[in-house]
């Protein structure tokens, strides 16, 4: 079974300062049929004005992923942690117990432009813990590359969860092929450009649901980047 969550049905808020396009049911936008894929319960895709940004504020016993597509996000948290993510760097936030943190746009100009990913960690009450690491281009070309994963195999960021993260670049004639082993759920979002996911042709901000299907299927992409989730069924 393959699910279609077009771009354009996805919950939108505009704050003037954050202008935010939300895949599953958050804050004002509340939708029954998108709340969670799995233990993914988040993917927000957020543009953070010049000079502004997220205050400091509170999580607890979640797996918080930031993609960074253009600009860059300044993070601070309690565990006296702070960093500049960029284009091409994942952070990974486990909140576990309880933790807090601000994420700014410093730039004077130029927009921030990146995802923010929550997933449901299979153990509640963890120590919060922070890791941050870079994949380059070239690691991505043509190929799923691992980011983050359950056993932080292949050098991704390890998070609370038997779930996989996966980031891709394609164009022209390059493709990528992932098995999803039985009772397994996939998830596919295109971050940007167009490509086509199991026969599928989708946009920026297109994503699949994929259930009891044996593979993921990517080609025919057009300067795509795309997002492939490996995910446990959840409830």
């Amino acid at each position: 079974m393959i699910i279609p969550r077009p771009a354009a049905e996805r919950g939108h808020a505009n704050h003037g300062w954050l202008d935010s396009w939300h895949s599953f049911s958050f804050a004002g936008y509340q939708d029954p049929a998108h709340v969670h894929w799995g233990p993914l319960r988040v993917i927000n895709e957020d543009r953070v004005a010049a000079g502004q940004g997220f205050g400091t504020h509170g999580h607890r016993d979640m797996e918080i992923i930031s993609y960074v597509l253009e600009g860059a996000l300044a993070h601070r948290d309690s565990m006296g942690n702070g960093a500049s993510i960029h284009p091409g760097e994942v952070q990974r936030l486990s909140a576990g117990t309880g933790i807090t943190h601000s994420e700014y746009n410093h730039s004077r100009t130029g927009t921030t432009h990146f995802l923010q990913i929550w997933i449901i960690p299979d153990r509640q009450g963890i120590a919060p813990s922070y890791d941050q690491r870079r994949f380059d281009d070239a690691e991505k070309r043509g190929r799923l590359r691992l980011v983050a994963s359950g056993d932080g195999a292949e050098g991704s960021v390890r998070i609370q969860q038997d779930a996989r993260m996966y980031a891709g670049l394609f164009d022209g004639d390059e493709a990528a092929t992932l098995a999803l082993a039985p009772g397994r759920l996939g998830y596919v979002h295109v971050v940007r450009g167009a490509l086509e996911v199991n026969g599928h042709a989708l946009g920026a901000g297109d994503a699949l649901k994929l259930r009891d299907e044996p593979q993921v299927l990517i080609r025919g992409g057009r300067d795509a980047e795309v997002l492939v989730f490996d995910l446990p069924p959840l409830g």
